[in-house]
C-alpha cells in the first residue's frame, strides 16, 4: 500500500453536502463532443465516442487525423513512392469517415466527420481551432498510442484552446458520472483550473480524493496544512474530499497516482495539464506525458 503521511476526511463546518438522493445525478453540461481519432485501431475509440456523446445527448464531432509523410529525397523514383504512398493514407483516411458516418447514422446521434492530413504543426493548429468551439476533447486508446499525434493533440487542446480532454483508457470504460474520484494536486493553477472545470463531477461523486505526492508545506507553496484550501473550497461547494498526502518514498509522482488510484479503486483521475513549460516537458518527460501515455483510470485534464 502507498504510505500516506496524512489524512483528514470532509469538512462540515465549510458548507453542506449536496443531498443523498440527488448525489450521482450531477453531470456536466455537454452539447458538443470532439473526438480526435488517428489512423490505426480506431473502431473503439470512434464506438467509445458515439456512446459518451448519446450519454450526454450532445452533438459528436470527430476530427480523423494523420500527419503528411516527408520525402525522403528529390529524385523522381522516390518522389513518385512517396506520392503513391500519401494517396495511400488519404484513402484510408477516407475508408475510416465512411466507417464513422455509418456508425453513427446507425447510433441516431447527431454527429459530423471530418479528417486532417497536413503538416503535423498545421494540424496542431487546426485541432485547437476546432476544440475551441467544444465543450470536451476525447482522446481514445488508439490515438494515445501514437506519440507524435498525441503530443500535438494535447498541446493545441490544453494549450490553444483551453479545452478540457478525457484520456480514455485501454479499457475503454469511461463517463463523466464516475462515484470515486482522486483529484491530482499540487498546489499549482493548472491543478486549480482542472478541479473547477470537473466540479460539478466531484459533486456528484461518492468519493473524492484529494492526493498531493511530497507537498510542499512552504507558505507560499502550499500553505500550512497542504490541501486545506482547496479542499475546504470544494467542500463549500458541496464535495464530499478527503484529502490524502502521500510520500513518494523515491518513485516517480506519476506511479504513486496510478498505483494510489487503482488501491481506491477509482474510475476517475483529475489533474492539471502541463505544471511545467513545454519545452521542459518533451525534454524531461514528466507526470503529464507520463499520464498521457499509461494510465489504467480514465483522466479528466485541463489546464
Amino acid at each position: 500500500m502507498t504510505e500516506i503521511i496524512a489524512a483528514f476526511v470532509q469538512f462540515p463546518s465549510l458548507g453542506h453536502w449536496v443531498n443523498e438522493p440527488n448525489r450521482g445525478r450531477l453531470s456536466m453540461s455537454l452539447k458538443t463532443v470532439l473526438a480526435i481519432v488517428g489512423a490505426t485501431d480506431t473502431a473503439p475509440d470512434i464506438s467509445f465516442a458515439i456512446e459518451f456523446a448519446t450519454e450526454h445527448d450532445a452533438h459528436l464531432s470527430i476530427l480523423i487525423i494523420a500527419a503528411t509523410l516527408q520525402p525522403a529525397a528529390a529524385d523522381y523514383p522516390i518522389a513518385s513512392d512517396w506520392v503513391e504512398q500519401m494517396q495511400d493514407e488519404i484513402n484510408t483516411l477516407h475508408r475510416i469517415r465512411q466507417q464513422a458516418e455509418d456508425l453513427c447514422q446507425m447510433s441516431d446521434v447527431s454527429f459530423d466527420v471530418d479528417f486532417l492530413y497536413e503538416d503535423i504543426f498545421i494540424a496542431q493548429s487546426n485541432i485547437g481551432m476546432r476544440a475551441m468551439y467544444s465543450d470536451i476533447v476525447l482522446v481514445g486508446p488508439g490515438l494515445r498510442g501514437d506519440a507524435q499525434l498525441r503530443r500535438a493533440v494535447v498541446a493545441a487542446t490544453a494549450f490553444d484552446s483551453r479545452t478540457p480532454l478525457l484520456l480514455v483508457p485501454n479499457t475503454g470504460l469511461s463517463s463523466l458520472k464516475p462515484k470515486n474520484v482522486l483529484v491530482a494536486w499540487n498546489s499549482r493553477p493548472e491543478a486549480a483550473f482542472a478541479a473547477k472545470a470537473a466540479l460539478e463531477m466531484l459533486i456528484a461523486a461518492e468519493e473524492v480524493h484529494l492526493v498531493l505526492v511530497d507537498p510542499d508545506s512552504a507558505y507560499f507553496r502550499s500553505g500550512d496544512e497542504p490541501g486545506a484550501d482547496i479542499a475546504a473550497f470544494l467542500a463549500r461547494h458541496g464535495v464530499k474530499v478527503i484529502v490524502e498526502q502521500l510520500a513518494s518514498a523515491g518513485r516517480r509522482t506519476e506511479d504513486v497516482l496510478r498505483q494510489h488510484a487503482r488501491e481506491l479503486g477509482c474510475d476517475m483521475m483529475v489533474m492539471g495539464a502541463y505544471g511545467h513549460s513545454r519545452l521542459r516537458e518533451r525534454i524531461f518527460g514528466g507526470v503529464t506525458a507520463s499520464i498521457l501515455q499509461d494510465c489504467n483510470v480514465p483522466v479528466f485534464m485541463a489546464r
